[in-house]
């Protein structure tokens, strides 16, 4: 079994994330607005998607 050692593991630790390539902060600010948008135009999308089936379900049923 594996001699657990918490000083062995934080330089592991130390060692990976230096491996680690790191967004710049324009890259993070880019990335960010590109998901906010596209959350925005999904949710508008379902939106309106919601919005036609609601009516087709009216008419339908004659609501």
């Amino acid at each position: 079994m594996a001699k657990l050692d918490p000083a062995q593991f934080i330089r592991e630790v130390r060692q990976e994330t230096a491996k680690v390539t790191w967004p710049t902060r324009k890259e993070a600010l880019v990335t960010t607005g590109l998901v906010m948008a596209l959350s925005a135009l999904a949710a508008l999308f379902f939106l309106i998607v919601d919005q036609i089936i609601q009516l087709a379900m009216r008419w339908v049923f004659g609501l």
